[in-house]
C-alpha cells in the first residue's frame, strides 16, 4: 500500500515545505535520518541517547515495515519508525514509537504527517496499540501527540540519568480504533 501525507504551504528557514511527501525510509536515507536524530539527541529533550547509532544498530531495532521520511524537495526533514516493545508473541501488536523532525522544520506539521502515515499503516498490518515515553519537559512533542490520539498513561518519575540529572518520562499509548 502506498500512501503520501501532505501538509500545506509554509514557509520554513531554507525551505520550502511546497509539499511534504512521506514515503517509506531507505538505507540510502540513513544520512539524513541520523543528522536528523543528531539534532534532536543535541537537545537534551528528545532521547536519553548521547550518540546517534551506526545503521546496523538502529536498523536492527526498527520495525522494517514501518519506517517513514517526510521529504520536502528530495530534502529529508523528519523520519518516524517503530520498534517491538517485547519479543514474546503477546505484544506483537504493539510498538514503540520514535519521531524527529529536523530543527529547520519543526512547528511546520511534519511531525503530523509522519503520524498520520504511520498510524494507517499501523493499524493496516494490526498493530493495535503504539507507545511512546517523552521527557517531560518536551511541551511541543507532548501536545502533537495528544492531537494525534495519543493519551497520557503516566508519568515514569527519575526512571533515568541524562548528564547526571535524573529525568522524568510520560508515558503516552494510542489504541487503534478499527482492530478490535
Amino acid at each position: 500500500m502506498r500512501f503520501e501525507a501532505a501538509v500545506g504551504t509554509v514557509p520554513v528557514r531554507g525551505l520550502s515545505l511546497k509539499r511534504v511527501r512521506v514515503r517509506e525510509l531507505v538505507p540510502s536515507d540513513w544520512p539524513a535520518v541520523s543528522r536528523i536524530y543528531a539534532e534532536g539527541i543535541a537537545t537534551r529533550n528528545a532521547t536519553f541517547e548521547t550518540g546517534v547509532p551506526s545503521w546496523t544498530e538502529w536498523d536492527r531495532g526498527h520495525l522494517a515495515e514501518h519506517r517513514f521520511v517526510a521529504v520536502d524537495n528530495a530534502a529529508v526533514v523528519g523520519w518516524i519508525a517503530l520498534a517491538p516493545v517485547s519479543s514474546r508473541c503477546c505484544y506483537a501488536g504493539v510498538a514503540e514509537v520514535s519521531a524527529y523532525v529536523a530543527e529547520a522544520a519543526r512547528g511546520r506539521g511534519v511531525g503530523t504527517a509522519l503520524l498520520e502515515r504511520l498510524v494507517a499503516g499501523t493499524e493496516a498490518t494490526g498493530i493495535w496499540t503504539l507507545e511512546t515515553g517523552v521527557f517531560s519537559e518536551n511541551e511541543a512533542s507532548l501536545a502533537l501527540l495528544k492531537r494525534s490520539g495519543f493519551r497520557e498513561v503516566g508519568v515514569r518519575e527519575r526512571i533515568g540519568q541524562l548528564d547526571g540529572v535524573w529525568r522524568d518520562v510520560v508515558f503516552l499509548e494510542r489504541r487503534s480504533e478499527v482492530i478490535e
